[in-house]
């Protein structure tokens, strides 16, 4: 199906451009939400009359959502998760997760706002984009940490598995060195037994 964008839609066209799409994206989306209108010749001169009006909302738009994105650009959300020794998540963060995070912080985002390729699974800060306009962007890092204490050793860029894996592994050096320098410890020189042999 073609449609008509009225406003700019991500990777797929700025707005008054005429594009085809797959009808259940127009139907379910574009068109549902408002975003577009079929491409017919009817629609054209409503477009080309409401093209100024369009223009002038999306620039207001564009100017308040640049305010916005200035309050959220570059903020830390911290998101508290229990998680394995090795750093898997017990669960996952998802969308859902981030935009409770922000509204903590008083920040009020729609779920589609949050760009997330994926639900995050392990311990560590990632970039999240958030589209707050069609055309404005900004980012905030999403810290995932079993507490606070391990959020703020993220932050300054402590790798929190191999830490742990190195004070395992120094754990068991110095109990191996105390074993091997224990000097009550008795080492046995006895030879062993010879095997019984069978009887035949």
């Amino acid at each position: 199906m073609e449609v008509i964008l009225l406003e700019r839609v991500a990777k797929l066209g700025q707005m008054g451009e005429v594009v085809r799409v797959r009808d259940g994206f127009a139907r379910n989306f574009l068109l549902k939400r408002g975003k577009a209108l079929r491409a017919t010749e009817a629609n054209r001169a409503k477009y080309d009359g409401m093209k100024a009006e369009l223009e002038a909302n999306n620039i207001q738009a564009k100017g308040e959502a640049a305010k916005v994105a200035e309050k959220i650009d570059g903020r830390d959300i911290i998101i508290i998760r229990q998680a394995s020794e090795s750093g898997q998540l017990f669960g996952s963060v998802s969308v859902r997760d981030i935009v409770a995070a922000l509204a903590a912080d008083g920040v009020n985002v729609a779920r589609p706002q949050v760009w997330l390729d994926s639900p995050i699974k392990v311990i560590g800060q990632q970039k999240v984009t958030i589209a707050v306009h069609p055309e404005v962007e900004a980012s905030v890092t999403v810290t995932v940490a079993r507490s606070a204490d391990e959020a703020e050793r993220i932050k300054r860029g402590e790798d929190i598995s191999t830490r742990q894996e190195d004070q395992d592994a120094a754990a068991e050096a110095l109990a191996a060195a105390g074993e091997f320098f224990d000097p009550e410890a008795q080492q046995d020189d006895a030879e062993p037994a010879p095997a019984a042999t069978e009887e035949q």
